[in-house]
């Protein structure tokens, strides 16, 4: 069964941060929704994120077919996967040279979480600590890991959850987009339910909001309105970092959505910048 497809994205500066170094950017069309944390420094995380975003989008919009028989192949993933680390690497590469041209922002980076959706499937990739978040009858499943020096400790059962929850390494990560020329983004499949809501996310949410308050939060009819809701709740929770939430909600197609075969919507799209 194919849904309706839903988005909303909200990005705030903070409560703490002089600018905005997260970015996000989705296009309902395609079915391809992105969030990104730049890292670096004003100018330089701005801009490695916007990089992120556009040439994710861009390699969507440009690719008539990213279940072509040029996508490479990943092993354990569908190709439709398969074409999101593509994108993926394409937008790791831009920022490596971005970098390397400019004195001025060499060495920025970004994280990215990103969502392809197709039909009754999606899938997930992700780089860095920004995170996507399954919510299913109030039921919240984090479905990416953390690339973070405190949750590799906790993997490796060096460091408990809680103690990694308090660090003051937190902020550490030990793989984003930019700073090599090659990354391999953690890929994964996953099949819709009706009503089930995505939540991508930075860490100045993630780190801030309760997995029982982002359930509350996405109930809201208006997924503007839970974009908000979450930001605020961050900035309650003293988050001291920029913050961003992109909302995805699967609905079941009415019955004028089956008779115009509107089962998608035609257009759309949206970036932070």
């Amino acid at each position: 069964m194919s849904y309706v497809i839903q988005a909303a994205g909200m990005t705030d500066i903070g409560l703490v941060r002089k600018n905005n170094e997260d970015n996000f950017g989705y296009d309902l069309r395609h079915g391809i929704f992105v969030v990104c944390d730049g890292m670096g420094g004003q100018q330089a995380g701005e801009l490695a994120s916007k990089i992120a975003v556009d040439t994710v989008l861009g390699y969507y919009r440009e690719a008539p077919d990213t279940t072509s028989d040029g996508v490479p192949r990943f092993q354990g993933v569908s190709e439709r996967a398969a074409a999101l680390a593509s994108a993926i690497q394409l937008a790791n590469q831009a920022i490596h040279e971005a970098g390397a041209k400019d004195v001025n922002v060499a060495g920025m980076g970004s994280t990215i979480v990103a969502v392809v959706v197709e039909g009754n499937q999606f899938s997930i990739a992700n780089v860095g600590d920004s995170r996507i978040y399954l919510i299913r009858k109030n039921e919240v499943a984090q479905l990416t890991q953390d690339h973070s020096l405190v949750m590799e400790q906790v993997r490796r059962g060096l460091m408990t959850l809680e103690e990694a929850e308090n660090s003051r390494m937190q902020n550490v990560i030990v793989r984003a987009l930019g700073t090599d020329d090659t990354v391999e983004p953690d890929l994964a499949d996953h099949e819709l339910s009706s009503e089930d809501v995505l939540l991508l996310c930075s860490d100045g949410l993630s780190r801030y909001v309760n997995e029982d308050r982002m359930a509350q939060a996405v109930q809201e009819d208006s997924l503007e309105q839970a974009c908000h809701e979450l930001i605020e709740a961050a900035k309650a929770g003293g988050s001291d970092d920029n913050i961003t939430c992109l909302v995805i909600r699967a609905t079941p197609p009415s019955w004028k959505d089956r008779f115009f075969g509107r089962l998608s919507p035609q257009s759309g799209q949206k970036s932070s910048t």
